[in-house]
């Protein structure tokens, strides 16, 4: 068998079941993560705590008179949609401090995280909308998020091994289009407008493991775990009905795939060269990852079963590459 996958991209419409697989995976033992699944003990990245901080942001800025830097309003999607490929550079740039165990230490933790944002922002050709704001304006609104980007920056450092050698990083994210697209989807959405934007110190790596359902499946799974009272949540987040249907409505992922030019890979251009991924798609469509959200105790042995399984058979696909 090829060596323990080194990096993988989780990647599924929301509320797929992309989360409570890291969770199930996060929970099982060294030896059961390299013998059945070729993966060693993970280490997590998300773009998801940069969505929810970003919207923290923006009702901050509205509550004291400004105007919404991302998106349209609370339950709307992206203002501009170069925003799907910020939140990739805040991957690249995590994944880089994870491999070379950075700690800035910021005095001010949303100071360092606006910094951060209008950084990724222009790298992508968008302006740097927090670094215009009127002095008193940014600084009520750094204050009234410091804890939670304070609490963003503990979980991005706190995650760091004592070394990589072993691990697998697990990188997860959603994209997708508006309902009845036209595919391929427009420049920056989707995977292809994502994945692409990825560092060559990850797609030099990466495989992907897509949890595939149907936006319909997406949707009703994602009205069942929204917790109105843990929005910040991995597992618990919803996302409003809009953003599922104008920016999660579909996917392009079976295109990327039926038009690579080989079997089960997504090839993409990138940074001068064209990068061949390879992909196992794990087929949720019938929900088998639901129960994880629950208490382990919980679990019925069946689930279980038919998850390990999936998964398993899924990753033996992607370690013949």
């Amino acid at each position: 068998m090829p060596a323990i996958l080194d990096t993988l991209l989780l990647l599924a419409l929301p509320a797929s079941g992309k989360s409570e697989v890291r969770k199930y995976l996060a929970g099982l033992s060294p030896a059961a993560c390299r013998d059945e699944f070729g993966i060693g003990p993970t280490v997590q990245l998300d773009d998801y705590p940069y969505v929810h901080l970003m919207r923290r942001i923006d009702d901050e800025l509205a509550a004291h008179g400004g105007e919404r830097g991302y998106f349209l309003a609370p339950d709307k999607g992206f203002r501009d949609g170069r925003d799907w490929r910020t939140l990739i550079e805040l991957v690249n740039e995590d994944y880089a401090d994870l491999v070379c165990q950075r700690r800035p230490a910021p005095t001010a933790a949303a100071e360092w995280l606006f910094d951060r944002i209008d950084l990724a922002r222009s790298r992508v050709g968008a302006l740097p909308h927090l670094g215009a704001l009127p002095a008193r304006l940014r600084g009520q609104v750094a204050a009234a998020v410091e804890r939670d980007a304070r609490a963003l920056y503990d979980d991005k450092v706190a995650a760091y091994p004592d070394t990589l050698a072993g691990k697998t990083v697990v990188i997860e994210f959603a994209r997708g289009g508006a309902a009845g697209s036209t595919l391929p989807l427009p420049e920056h959405y989707g995977y292809r407008g994502s994945v692409s934007c990825l560092s060559p110190a990850i797609l030099d790596r990466a495989s992907i493991l897509y949890i595939w359902v149907t936006p319909e499946e997406s949707r009703r799974k994602n009205e069942a775990r929204a917790d109105p009272n843990d929005p910040g949540s991995i597992l618990h987040h919803g996302v409003p009905i809009d953003v599922m249907l104008g920016e999660y409505g579909c996917d392009d992922m079976a295109h990327l795939l039926e038009t690579s030019g080989r079997p089960d890979h997504l090839r993409l251009p990138a940074w001068g060269r064209d990068y061949e991924l390879p992909v196992a798609r794990f087929d949720n469509r019938v929900d088998k990852t639901s129960f994880v959200r629950g208490a382990r105790e919980t679990w019925a042995s069946a689930d279980v079963a038919a998850l390990h399984g999936g998964l398993k058979d899924a990753f033996t696909r992607l370690r013949r590459g």
